[in-house]
C-alpha cells in the first residue's frame, strides 16, 4: 500500500487559511475594485462628451446671434445704399422699399426700419408742419421743448400699431441712444445702443432692447474723417430690437436645454441683464459646471453671455456611467456569493477530502483551478465587451474569409444593423447591407480583398448615400492560431463638411479677391459640391437684370442641349425639370423632387430629363447678403433620391458662397461705373481742383533731414532761396475744367507743361507755401490757407486754398490734391464794405460804430493798466441848425466836413476822431490825462473859431464849437461811463454860452475857458 507523500505548506487552497467569509468578501473587494475602474472610465469619457457637446452647443448658439446680427445689419446697409443712391427718399418709397424686403416675415426680432432726419432746433415747427401735411394731423416731435438739435423718427416701416407710439420720437434727446448715433456719425460705421426699454412697448417694464444705427451722408460730400463725416452728415436709418422676439428660434431645439442669458457691458450685473432665457425660478435650476460666459462685439457696443445647462441636458451620457456601475455591483455581490458557497462547500467537505486519497486531493485541485479560470474568463469577457461597447468608434472583427466575430454597439447604430439580419450566421448579409449604404462600395470592398499585413493598416474613407462620412482603418491581428482583421468606423462627417467648406469658402474668396470672372467662380463651386457627392450632378442659374429670365452661370457636368433649353427663358414659360428652378425662384424656397418618373403628370413633360438621364431634382434658391434672390442652385440625380442633412447643408453652403460671388461682380461692376461718374465729375465739378506730385518735394525733405536739419521753419528763415527751390520741385500732374478756367489756361497749356506752382502760390506768397510743407510734412492731412496767384495771362489775383494729401500717401506725401478758389474779387468787395460799416461817408471820420469798438479796446487797457490814463472830448457845432435853416443841408454838410477836416489836422496817429450824431463828434486821446486834453480840447476851439469855411457860392461861413471833456478810468464799469460824464460837460457848456470847455471831474464846475463869438 502506497503511502500518501506530506502536504507542502503552499499546496493547501487559501480557503483553508482565510475561511469561507474572509475569501468571499476579498473576491468581492476585487470585483468592486475592477467595477469602480470601469465606473470611473465610463463616467470620465461621459463628462467628458456632455463638456464637449455643451461647448458646441455654446459655439453653435454664438455663432447663429452673430450671424443673425450681420444679417439684420445687412438689411440696414440696404436702407443706407437707397439714400446714398437717391438724393431724396420719399415716404413712398421708402415704405415701398421696405415691403419689398418683408422685414416682420423674414427678419425676426426687429421691430421695425425708420428714418431720423438730423434738423436744427429751428427748423422743428417746419419739419412737423412738413409730416402733418402727409396725413399724420397729430405729428409732433417728443418729448416737447427746444433743442439744439433734433433726431426724430419720420419713417418707421411696417407702421403698425406699436410703431406709432414711437413716430416722432426725438432719439438725440435720451442719452443711451444719442451716444450710439454719435459714435455712428464719427465712425461711419453701425453702432449698437446699450440696454434701452422701446418706446414701443410703452414702458412695459421687464421688456428691453436695443437699436442699430447707421449713418446717412450728404451725397457728393467726401466722409473720409471724422471732421468730414459730421459735417456730411445727413440723417441715420436704424432699426429696433426687442430682445425676446430677436432671440426666439436662435439655436434650434436644442437651446431649449440651455439657459441663455446676455447682459450689456462686460459685467453680470443684474442691472445690465437684458434677456433671460429662462427667468426666475427655472434660472436657478441651471448647471453651475456646465456653464460658459462669451464676450460678443456688435457694431461697435459689447455683449456678455452666459450659457448654463439644464437639467437632463445630459440625457443618457450620465446615466451609462450608472449602467456599468450597477452590474459591476451585482457582478460582484454574485462572484462573492459564489466564493463564499464554494469556499463554505470547501471547509465542509475538508474532513472528508482528508480522509480521500490522493489522487482525489488533486482532482479536487484541478476542479478548482478550472473554476478560477472560468470565472476570470467571464470576467475578462464582459470587461471587454463593456469597453467595446462604450467605444466612440464602431469596432468589427473577422476573419480573413469573412466569418463575423463578434462587433460593438456603435458599429451597429452607425450602419444601421437591424437586428433581424443573422450577420453571425451570414456574414456575406453584413457586407451586402453595408455595401448599399454607400456611394461608392469600391474602398469597402477592396479592403476585405486586400487586407495588410503585419503590425501595417489601410486607411479608407467611404461616402454614404445619406450624405454621412466615415474613416474606416483595417489592421491584422492574431486570435490565438487564426489571423483576423480589425476594422475601425469612424464618422468624421462634420468635420470633412467642415473641411470642405473652409477650403471651398477659401478658394472662392481667393479667386473674388484675384478679380476672376464670374463664370470661373461659380463653376468652382460647382465642382466642389460634385466632387463631395459624386452621384450628384450640379449647375447655377441666375436672374437676369429684368428678373424674369434664367441665364446659365455655370454647369460643367450637364449635356449642352439640357443647358441650351433653360438659358435666356422667361420664367413663365419654363416647364418640366426647368420648371423646377422657376417654381423654386417664384416661392423663394428649396423645392424638392425626389421622383422625377412620379411627379412627370404635374410638372409637365420631362423629355428633357429622360435625355440627360436624370431621375431626381433638388433646388435651393440663391440669395445676396441682403435677402435678395439672384438665382438657383440646382442639383441632380441619376437615381430617385431624397436629400439627407449633410446634402442640404452642402447645398446651402454653396448657394451662399455663389449669392457672395454674385454680389461680388455686381459690386464690381457697379463700382467702374462710379469710376467713370467720379471722373467725369471731377472734369466738370464747378471747383477748381489740382492734382500735383509732391515726390520730389519729399526726398528733397528727407535729405535734409538725413543731413541733420530738424527744425524745417528755422532751416526755411535762415535760407530764403530754399523755398523757391522745393516749389520748383512740384509737379502739375492734371487740373479739370474750372482749374484751366481760373487760370486763363486751356488743355494744350496742360499737355505742354505751361502750369506750374505759381498758378496756386506766386512769389509774394511763398511764406503760405512754406506754412503748408511744415503742416503736411508734420502729418497733417488738410492745410487751408490764402493766396496770391498768377494767371497765365500775367493777372495776379487772391485766391483760397485746400491742400489735401491723398489717401493712402499721409505717411509719404507723394500726392496732393489742391482745390483752389478765386477770391480777388470776394476780397475788394469786403474791403467796400469794411470801409462803408466803419467810416462816416460825410466826413471820412470813423462811425460810431468804429469809435465804440475803439472805446472799449481803451477802456480794456486801462484795466490791465491801470496807471495809464485817457480821456474823451465830446464836440458839438453850436448853432448848426441856424446854418441848415440859412443857407441849406448842402452848406451844412459842407461844414461836417470842414470840421472833420480841422479836427484830423491837430490829431496825433494814435488819437481816434469819430462822428457819434448828426453835428455830435468824439475825440479818444489815449495816454492823454485832463490838464493835457485840455491844452489840445483849447487848440481845436481856437482854430475852429479862426478858420472860416467860403462856399462854392462866395458865402463866408464861420462856426464855434461846444466842447466837453472827462478822464477815462479801468475802474468804470463800462466804456459808456465816459461818454456819458463827457456828454454832460458838453451839456453844461452849451447851456454856459456856448464856444466854450467844460470838464467833468466828479463836482466841480471845470469851466477851463470861455470865448464868445464876436
Amino acid at each position: 500500500m502506497q503511502t500518501r507523500a506530506p502536504s507542502s505548506w503552499f499546496s493547501k487552497p487559501v480557503s483553508h487559511w482565510v475561511g469561507p467569509r474572509l475569501c468571499a468578501m476579498l473576491v468581492l473587494a476585487l470585483c468592486l475594485g475592477l467595477t469602480y475602474g470601469a465606473w470611473r472610465n465610463a463616467s470620465d469619457a461621459s463628462e467628458q462628451q456632455v463638456r464637449a457637446d455643451f461647448d458646441f452647443r455654446v459655439r453653435e448658439l454664438v455663432g447663429s446671434i452673430v450671424s443673425r446680427m450681420q444679417t439684420y445689419i445687412q438689411v440696414l446697409h440696404g436702407v443706407q445704399g437707397l439714400y446714398a443712391s437717391s438724393q431724396e427718399v420719399t415716404r413712398g418709397e421708402f415704405h415701398a422699399y421696405l415691403a419689398v424686403q418683408q422685414v416682420d416675415r423674414h427678419f425676426p426680432g426687429i421691430h421695425g426700419v425708420g428714418f431720423l432726419p438730423l434738423l436744427p432746433g429751428s427748423a422743428r415747427a417746419r419739419h412737423e408742419a412738413s409730416v402733418r401735411a402727409e396725413g399724420y394731423a397729430g405729428y409732433a416731435v417728443r418729448p416737447p421743448g427746444q433743442r439744439a438739435w433734433h433726431a426724430p423718427i419720420t419713417y418707421l416701416e411696417p407702421l403698425s400699431d406699436s410703431n406709432l407710439l414711437a413716430f416722432g420720437y426725438d432719439i438725440l434727446s435720451e442719452p443711451v441712444r444719442r451716444a450710439a448715433l454719435e459714435q455712428a456719425r464719427d465712425t461711419g460705421q453701425a453702432a449698437m445702443t446699450g440696454k434701452i426699454r422701446l418706446v414701443q412697448d410703452g414702458g412695459n417694464s421687464g421688456v428691453y432692447g436695443f437699436l442699430i444705427v447707421l449713418p446717412v451722408y450728404e451725397n457728393g460730400l467726401p466722409h473720409g474723417t471724422q471732421e468730414q463725416r459730421r459735417a456730411a452728415l445727413r440723417a441715420w436709418v436704424f432699426a429696433p430690437f426687442r430682445m425676446g422676439d430677436l432671440m426666439a428660434g436662435v439655436g434650434g431645439e436644442a437651446s431649449r436645454q440651455l439657459d441663455l442669458e446676455i447682459y450689456d457691458g462686460a459685467q453680470l450685473d443684474e442691472a445690465a441683464l437684458m434677456y433671460d432665457s429662462l427667468p426666475g425660478a427655472l434660472s436657478a435650476e441651471a448647471s453651475t459646471a456646465l456653464a460658459s460666459r462669451q464676450a460678443l462685439t456688435i457694431a461697435g457696443h459689447a455683449w456678455t453671455l452666459r450659457v448654463r445647462a439644464m437639467p437632463g441636458f445630459d440625457g443618457e451620457l450620465l446615466e451609462r456611467p450608472l449602467a456599468v456601475a450597477w452590474t459591476g455591483v451585482l457582478v460582484s455581490v454574485a462572484l462573492a456569493m459564489a466564493a463564499w458557497l464554494l469556499a463554505a462547500s470547501r471547509a465542509r467537505a475538508q474532513a472528508a477530502l482528508a480522509r480521500s486519497s490522493e489522487l482525489a486531493g488533486q482532482l479536487e485541485q484541478g476542479q478548482a483551478s478550472v473554476l478560477a479560470m472560468a470565472s476570470a474568463a467571464q470576467r475578462s469577457q464582459a470587461m471587454l465587451r463593456s469597453i467595446l461597447d462604450s467605444t466612440i468608434d464602431g469596432i468589427l472583427v473577422d476573419s480573413l474569409d469573412g466569418r463575423i466575430f463578434t462587433s460593438n454597439r456603435r458599429f451597429r447604430d452607425l450602419w444601421q444593423v437591424p437586428d433581424a439580419l443573422d450577420w453571425q450566421a451570414d456574414g456575406e448579409a453584413l457586407v451586402r447591407h453595408v455595401a448599399s449604404q454607400l456611394e461608392q462600395a469600391a474602398p469597402f470592398l477592396g479592403a476585405r480583398g486586400h487586407a495588410p499585413h503585419g503590425h501595417r493598416e489601410r486607411r479608407d474613407v467611404l461616402h454614404l448615400r445619406d450624405g454621412r462620412v466615415i474613416e474606416q482603418y483595417v489592421r491584422s491581428m492574431q486570435l490565438g492560431n487564426e489571423q483576423a482583421r480589425l476594422w475601425t468606423f469612424r464618422d468624421i462627417s462634420e468635420r470633412s463638411q467642415m473641411e470642405r467648406r473652409e477650403h471651398t469658402r477659401r478658394q472662392v474668396l481667393e479667386m473674388l479677391a484675384t478679380g476672376a470672372p464670374l463664370e470661373r467662380v461659380l463653376e468652382s463651386v460647382v465642382l466642389s459640391v460634385q466632387a463631395d457627392h459624386p452621384a450628384m450632378l450640379c449647375s447655377i442659374l441666375l436672374l437676369d437684370e429684368s428678373r424674369h429670365r434664367l441665364v446659365l452661370g455655370a454647369a460643367p457636368g450637364l449635356p449642352a442641349f439640357f443647358n441650351l433649353a433653360s438659358h435666356g427663358h422667361d420664367l413663365d414659360t419654363l416647364q418640366g425639370v426647368h420648371g423646377i428652378a422657376a417654381q423654386a425662384l417664384r416661392a423663394g424656397q428649396r423645392v424638392i423632387v425626389a421622383d422625377l418618373h412620379a411627379e412627370a403628370d404635374e410638372l409637365g413633360t420631362m423629355d428633357l430629363a429622360w435625355r440627360a438621364q436624370l431621375h431626381s431634382c433638388w433646388a435651393e434658391p440663391v440669395r445676396g447678403g441682403s435677402g435678395k434672390l439672384l438665382g438657383v442652385l440646382m442639383a441632380y440625380h441619376r437615381q430617385p433620391a431624397l436629400p439627407g442633412a449633410a446634402h442640404l447643408a452642402r447645398l446651402g453652403e454653396a448657394a451662399h458662397l455663389a449669392g457672395m460671388a454674385i454680389e461680388q461682380a455686381q459690386v464690381a461692376l457697379a463700382l467702374r461705373a462710379g469710376e467713370a461718374r467720379f471722373r467725369s465729375l471731377y472734369d466738370h465739378a464747378p471747383v477748381a481742383l489740382w492734382e500735383q506730385d509732391w515726390s520730389a518735394v519729399r526726398a528733397a525733405l528727407d535729405a535734409l533731414t538725413a543731413s541733420g536739419v530738424s527744425d524745417l521753419g528755422a532751416y526755411f528763415q535762415a535760407d530764403p532761396a530754399a523755398l523757391p527751390r522745393l516749389a520748383g520741385l512740384v509737379r502739375i500732374i492734371d487740373a479739370n475744367g474750372a482749374a484751366l478756367a481760373q487760370v486763363r489756361a486751356n488743355e494744350e497749356d496742360q499737355r505742354r507743361g505751361a502750369l506750374g506752382l505759381a498758378q496756386n502760390f506766386d512769389d509774394s506768397a511763398l511764406p503760405r507755401f512754406g506754412d503748408a510743407l511744415l503742416a503736411l510734412a508734420g502729418g497733417a492731412h488738410l492745410y487751408e490757407c490764402e493766396s496770391s496767384f498768377v494767371r497765365l495771362d500775367g493777372a495776379v489775383r487772391q485766391n483760397e486754398l485746400s491742400l489735401l494729401v491723398m489717401p493712402g500717401h499721409a505717411d509719404s506725401l507723394d500726392f496732393v490734391m489742391v482745390s483752389s478758389l478765386d477770391i480777388t474779387e470776394r476780397k475788394r468787395m469786403n474791403a467796400e464794405l469794411l470801409q462803408l460799416a466803419t467810416t462816416d461817408f460825410l466826413t471820412n471820420l470813423p462811425n460810431r460804430r468804429q469809435f465804440m469798438a475803439a472805446l472799449e479796446n481803451e477802456h480794456a487797457r486801462l484795466q490791465r493798466e491801470l496807471a495809464s490814463c485817457a480821456s474823451v472830448l465830446m464836440l458839438d457845432i453850436d448853432h448848426f441848425k441856424r446854418v441848415n435853416d440859412d443857407h441849406g443841408h448842402a452848406v451844412g454838410d459842407a461844414v461836417l466836413r470842414h470840421l472833420g477836416a480841422l479836427m484830423c489836422q491837430v490829431l496825433r496817429k494814435v488819437d481816434v476822431p469819430g462822428r457819434v450824431g448828426g453835428e455830435e463828434f468824439a475825440i479818444l486821446l489815449p495816454g492823454t490825462d485832463l490838464p493835457a486834453a485840455a491844452i489840445f480840447a483849447e487848440r481845436l476851439r481856437r482854430r475852429v473859431a479862426d478858420s472860416a469855411l467860403t462856399t462854392d457860392g462866395g458865402i463866408v461861413i464861420t462856426v464855434t464849437v461846444s466842447i466837453g471833456m472827462a478822464a477815462m478810468a479801468g475802474t468804470d464799469a463800462d466804456c459808456d461811463a465816459v461818454l456819458a460824464r463827457a456828454d454832460e460837460a458838453l451839456y453844461r457848456a452849451k447851456r454856459g454860452g456856448r464856444n466854450r470847455i467844460e470838464q467833468n471831474d466828479g463836482g466841480s464846475d471845470g469851466v477851463l475857458s470861455k470865448f464868445m463869438a464876436q
